[in-house]
């Protein structure tokens, strides 16, 4: 594939292929915005390449902005001073290539010799801090230059590998040779005088470098973090398929990326990665990172060095130059989460390390949604937005994911239990335990116990033999929830500090795992036994239910972490700021079904760090509409002001005439099609809806892909069908496929679906394809692609509103009306909310079809709602301008009939 330079705008894109117009329109704007430090939402429809316009306008910008800023460099150090405007000069401390400008105001009065030499050692500064930025790249560009062009490096240091591995093995048969020899003959005492001619213990020269390396890797001072693109998307398969689209692009040789990923994707120790739950793993790894740089106290120095050994449990890939070998490798050569797992095992050196360390110099980094968006875990990753671009993908659900970071759900059963093992562990361990651990372990127990009494139960009694005597939902500000729950007079500040630092919760899992398996009580331990018994009692489904074998294809769960990491989430959240959020407590009856949680109402506040750090931010996605719920709920909020937004919408890259999109108000009979809650479950609509379906199935050839608004409405008017006689009709033209509830099932339905299409089409007969049943917001209604015959006509049945009834939805509407203003004619923001929310999910349903520039496709909304012009507003821009709106079904079907006729036509 011969790359292809395009210019637009007297700027050069390389290309791997001639782009589309849009493409390029895409690019020139995707530049401009990162030129001028603006906000864009840019939206691309699934099929036109939206992933190289991203990777060749953001990498051909860097570039260009990589040349200025060495070019201004050169000059400055050869000059020490930058032009003004007006053709004078002005001295280097006003440099803007300087990420810290030093403040050249000076109190007024000041005299001019204390002015002067004041400004010259900023020019020194300012000089000697360039010249070391200049010689740190330099030796980064020699050094990746050689391990790039030379193997002979990579193989020394796998030789290194081996050799420490050889030594490690003698080492241990020395021991073990000591020990049998020391078990079989015991040592004679030494004469007076004779301690003077028994060797010490040896520690060479490398061995004591290594340790000081490593012991003291953490104060080195840092790598300057040069200016980079961040890229992140929703899931693991969507960085993996951007890293491979970058490998093929014209930048992908010359581009130092970096794929970050969590413990539990590129941890390589086996023994941590059996305890399964990522936040088992992650407090695992800290603490042998903590082990391996703890200092050692006077009592733990006193002992024998073999002995201290031997009780430091640190982790046999954190090596320092194994790391900085590997972070080389990573610079090297573009590679996604699975390369770089396999190089870490390949250099024994730990890949979740390894990447965090080429984060400073990397120009392209890439990583999921959570790892930017929240910024303990950003913090905790390295990662500085400070200067940077971030590009966030699959951005249509940006609100949803931001609130559901943010948000925590506590059940009674949870609370319950990391009370009974905090009071247990308190009890086995208090009188070795410090005065301060003692006493924050006694306010976490009074938290759990008024959280507990809050919802209406006893901490004492077992949660799952309790009832409540209130039921229902109730919503709290937080400051009303402290109060009500006596627990505004601690500061959970410190206890969410203290939490963290002290991994209370990670003790407390080693504490249930050594101890929860006790069957028998013994004279030492009838506190524990008691203990296991209680907890037998909290999970009467794990302890009396014979563990059955795992479904094929469906994946073993991973060990449960302890209660307690749930509750320091929720804890966490009660420190948000009392207008920004909501406690619902939730009684269903029995204490173990009851739950707190924490609803985030505003998540703007944790976007606004994002945005006012970065020197431009880039939200991006194939179906964006309606885009005004990122400007105000999202941008407005977090601050940014009106005209920093840079809004950009394109077409599709399809003919106008390879899409049918209707709105059908009415069906075959005259029935009015309007699938409100109160109509939907009528039998006369479920009637229609499956005689609408029989006459598109007619037409229609390959595959049908219908989506009902619920699993539980799609299982009803199944049912209906079933018992009518319409299953039975629509079987006659269609193979029918519902959609698994159960994601593991999901492969092996389209399998089946995409092997049903594919032999109709080759045998011919009656039976013209396959008929999917799916549900909005389910599986098959994001990220699977209905392309070509899979996906001939998208039907939507009804408009999926959210549940109205649901308190947090309520809440949120009215907390919108409450901050947001009203614009004239414009509906209330919490009524505009419900119908966005809505049309978000119509919009990526029926974007499953269209899939490329060739591909075409009927899409029909059943609902006379659809006609609304407000409604036709939120969609696509690319559907918009061609919906046909159909008042009966007569003209509908011809218009169907029609189009498939024509385009299953061979060209």
């Amino acid at each position: 594939m011969a790359n292809k330079t395009q210019e637009v705008g007297g700027i050069h894109f390389p290309f791997p292929f001639t782009p589309y117009s849009i493409q390029k329109d895409f690019m020139a704007e995707l530049y401009r915005v990162l030129e001028a430090g603006k906000i864009g939402i840019f939206e691309s429809p699934t099929g036109t390449g939206k992933s190289l316009s991203l990777i060749c306008g953001a990498l051909s910008w860097l570039r260009d902005f990589e040349q200025r800023k060495h070019q201004e460099e050169a000059r400055l150090l050869e000059t020490g001073t930058v032009p003004l405007s007006d053709g004078k000069e002005q001295p280097l401390s006003l440099s803007s290539s300087c990420k810290e400008t030093p403040d050249t105001s000076r109190p007024a009065g000041e005299p001019d010799w204390v002015t002067q030499f004041v400004q010259k050692k900023e020019e020194r500064d300012l000089v000697d801090r360039l010249k070391e930025e200049q010689v740190r790249r330099k030796k980064r560009e020699e050094r990746l230059r050689q391990i790039r062009h030379n193997a002979q490096l990579k193989y020394a240091a796998k030789r290194v590998r081996q050799e420490e591995e050889e030594m490690e093995r003698l080492l241990c048969l020395s021991r073990e040779m000591l020990a049998a020899g020391a078990e079989a003959e015991p040592q004679e005492p030494l004469a007076s005088g004779e301690e003077e001619l028994v060797l010490a213990e040896y520690e060479s020269d490398e061995e004591k470098g290594a340790a000081r390396r490593v012991d003291e890797d953490e104060d080195d001072p840092e790598e300057e973090h040069v200016t980079k693109i961040y890229y992140c998307s929703r899931t693991h398969s969507q960085l993996a398929q951007f890293v491979h689209e970058v490998q093929r692009s014209p930048f992908g040789k010359d581009t130092r990326l970096v794929s970050l990923g969590s413990r539990q994707n590129l941890c390589i120790n086996d023994d941590v990665k059996t305890l399964g739950s990522a936040q088992l793993i992650n407090d695992r790894c800290v603490e042998m990172q903590r082990s391996k740089h703890g200092k050692r106290n006077r009592a733990e120095e006193e002992k024998p060095k073999r002995r201290r050994q031997e009780h430091r449990a640190a982790c046999p890939f954190y090596s320092y130059e194994q790391l900085q070998l590997l972070r080389d490798q990573v610079l090297v050569g573009v590679k996604d989460i699975e390369q770089l797992v396999a190089l870490g095992k390949e250099a024994r050196a730990c890949p979740y390390y390894g990447s965090r360390f080429a984060i400073p110099a990397a120009q392209l980094v890439v990583l999921p949604y959570q790892m930017l968006l929240h910024a303990a875990t950003r913090q905790a990753a390295g990662i500085r937005l400070q200067g940077q671009v971030v590009l966030i993908d699959e951005a249509h659900n940006l609100i949803d994911t931001i609130t559901g970071i943010h948000s925590a759900e506590v059940s009674g059963s949870q609370l319950c239990q990391a009370h009974s093992q905090l009071l247990q562990y308190m009890e086995r361990y208090g009188k070795r335990l410090k005065a301060k651990n003692l006493m924050y372990i006694k306010q976490i127990l009074y938290l759990l116990e008024k959280f507990v009494t809050v919802l209406g139960g006893n901490i004492k009694q077992n949660p799952n033999t309790q009832s409540l005597s209130q039921t229902g939902t109730e919503l709290k500000t937080i400051n009303d929830f402290l109060f009500e729950s006596q627990i505004d007079n601690i500061n959970l500040f410190k206890v969410r500090r203290y939490c963290e630092r002290s991994m209370i919760s990670r003790k407390l899992f080693g504490f249930t795992e050594r101890y929860g398996t006790v069957l028998t009580p013994s004279r030492e331990q009838p506190r524990l036994a008691g203990f296991q018994h209680f907890l037998q009692t909290l999970q009467p489904t794990v302890a009396e239910t014979p563990v059955g074998p795992v479904e094929e294809g469906e994946a073993r769960l991973p060990r449960p972490a302890s209660p307690l990491m749930h509750i320091e989430s929720f804890l966490a959240a009660l420190t948000t700021a009392n207008q920004d959020g909501r406690v619902i407590l939730s009684r269903q009856g029995s204490l173990c079904q009851s739950s707190l949680k924490f609803l985030l109402l505003n998540p703007a506040v944790h976007f606004a760090q994002v945005v006012k750090e970065c020197r431009a931010v880039v939200i991006a996605g194939g179906t964006m509409q309606p885009v005004s719920d990122f400007r105000e709920q999202l941008l407005a909020c977090a601050g940014v002001e009106a005209e920093r937004v840079v809004e950009f919408s394109c077409g599709h890259v399809i003919p106008p005439d390879n899409i049918l999109p209707l709105v059908i108000c009415s069906g075959p009979s005259s029935q009015q099609l309007e699938f409100t809650y109160q109509k939907r479950e009528l039998p006369q609509m479920m009637d229609e809806t499956g005689r609408i379906l029989c006459n598109l199935c007619t037409v229609v050839p390959g595959g049908v892909v219908c989506f009902f608004p619920s699993y539980e409405y799609q299982r009803q008017v199944y049912a209906h069908w079933d018992q009518s006689g319409l299953l039975a009709r629509l079987a006659l033209r269609k193979k029918i496929f519902q959609e698994p509830k159960k994601a593991n099932q999901v492969e092996q339905v389209l399998a089946e679906y995409s092997r049903c299409i594919k032999c109709c089409g080759q045998a011919g007969g009656t039976v013209t394809g396959a008929l999917l049943l799916s549900v909005v917001g389910g599986k098959m209604s994001e990220g699977i692609n209905f392309s070509d015959n899979l996906g001939r006509c998208v039907v939507m049945v009804g408009m999926p509103y959210p549940n109205i009834r649901s308190p947090e939805l309520q809440e949120k509407m009215a907390y919108l009306d409450q901050t947001l203003p009203r614009g004239p004619g414009q509906p209330p923001p919490g009524k505009a909310l419900v119908e966005n929310l809505c049309m978000k999910a119509v919009n990526q349903s029926i974007g499953r079809a269209i899939r490329h520039q060739k591909d075409f496709a009927s899409i029909v909304l059943l609902d006379q709602r659809y006609a609304r012009p407000p409604i036709l507003g939120k969609l696509p821009a690319w559907i918009r301008d061609r919906v046909e709106v159909k008042a009966t079904f007569g003209p509908a079907f011809a218009a169907m009939r029609k189009f498939h006729r024509e385009k299953s036509v061979p060209s």
